[in-house]
């Protein structure tokens, strides 16, 4: 199984979002992380609805931030940011079998952790569009994120097929990637192109 994890952000697509998810469905990456914040509650448990239609039996859907809609779908996983985490009861918690948490310092890792992350997104790792004119933290930083912590880290930010094996070398379980996937007209060879690394 690929340890590329699709991050979406349906804007950058330059067809169909459903479409697209689909071929990266398809595709079966890691997993998907439906991220849409732009999109009120109601619209996004809508959108998260055929979502789940379209990864059902291909690849596990997370779902991003509206944690009481995903409880109220019934999905298995949850994906925060740690100001968020931070509010879920342990109850709440229970209700995920996945529950990921970003973060952007080696304090915020221990933490998320302490909480029950069961796993962290870390970034952002090289220069990306999505950030710019942000500095990025740099394969340091994401070293130290992944030993710093005993659950799979993803790093996110600037990840491209050329960078991802100094990714894993810094013990990063795999990476996210957002604009790669939502531009691509063939996700199951995007993937291989990091496979192959």
């Amino acid at each position: 199984m690929s340890d590329i994890v699709c991050v979406t952000a349906r804007k950058l697509c330059s067809g169909g979002f459903l479409e697209q998810l689909e071929l990266i469905a398809d595709a079966r990456p890691k997993f998907i992380i439906l991220r849409e914040k732009d999109l009120s509650e109601e619209e996004y448990t809508a959108l998260a609805e055929r979502a789940a239609e379209i990864c059902r039996n291909k690849t596990e859907l997370v779902l991003h931030y509206y944690w009481k809609a995903a409880i109220a779908l019934g999905a298995g996983g949850i994906h925060l940011p740690l100001g968020i985490f931070r509010t879920l009861t342990d109850g709440d918690k229970r209700k995920f079998c996945r529950i990921g948490v970003s973060c952007h310092s080696v304090e915020d890792a221990v933490e998320a952790r302490k909480l029950g992350a069961d796993y962290i997104t870390a970034g952002h790792i090289f220069e990306t569009d999505c950030k710019k004119g942000l500095a990025p933290r740099g394969l340091d930083f994401l070293h130290n994120v992944c030993y710093s912590v005993d659950v799979p880290v993803y790093a996110i930010g600037g990840i491209s097929p050329d960078n991802i094996s100094s990714v894993r070398k810094c013990g990063a379980a795999g990476a996210c990637v957002m604009s790669g996937f939502m531009r691509c007209s063939d996700p199951s060879a995007f993937i291989g192109e990091f496979d192959r690394k």
